[in-house]
């Protein structure tokens, strides 16, 4: 018997929106009703998804579904990320937190909005995530932590315990900050830095 309780639209349609339908098909609450992409991409599937409509198409979207999921990725800029999330605000979308149940997410942990924690991603106690973050495959945030909204925590990096990473930024993969280290805002991490 079939757990799908709500449909949901992902707004992207490239490679970190295959991963999140990989989550999302896990997780087993939604259907996927299609994807946001660009132009050119109308009419394609992704991963047996149609893509249905582009950003002109958000408002009519949101008329007809309540669940959206902003699946595009975060390597170099955010602003991107920020103003979709702007516009579902704006228009009252729900934006569910979605957590692969190959991730752990401490009980005694706080995620934020349309954040998505990734396959075999570990959040542990007391730490905190904003909203609209990627929280990738393998990666750590310790305990006491802090991510900001619309940050990207990349494969395997690891946020230490106490670190606080400011709203906007990019934890490269393989990154490791020192406990109670301070990322400022929109700040951009390389790959395997040690952020002390």
């Amino acid at each position: 018997m079939s757990r799908v309780t709500k449909e949901i639209i992902l707004i992207g349609a490239g490679g970190h929106c295959r991963s999140v339908i990989d989550v999302i098909e896990y997780i087993g609450d939604y259907r996927i009703a299609g994807l946001v992409g660009m132009s050119a991409e109308v009419g394609q599937r992704v991963l047996g998804y149609p893509v249905i409509g582009t950003d002109d198409d958000l408002e009519r979207l949101m008329k007809e579904y309540s669940d959206f999921h902003i699946a595009l990725g975060f390597i170099r800029s955010p602003h991107r990320r920020i103003d979709l999330w702007n516009r579902l605000i704006e228009h009252k979308a729900n934006m569910p937190v979605l957590i692969s149940p190959l991730a752990y997410v401490s009980g005694h942990a706080a995620v934020g909005a349309g954040t998505v924690i990734m396959h075999h991603a570990l959040v542990n106690a007391s730490a905190i995530i904003g909203n609209n973050v990627i929280v990738n495959t393998k990666a750590l945030i310790e305990h006491d932590a802090f991510v900001g909204d619309h940050s990207h925590i990349a494969t395997s990096a690891i946020i230490n315990g106490g670190a606080r990473v400011g709203s906007g930024s990019f934890v490269g993969s393989g990154a490791v900050t020192r406990q109670g280290a301070e990322i400022p805002e929109g700040s951009f991490i390389k790959a395997n830095s040690i952020v002390k």
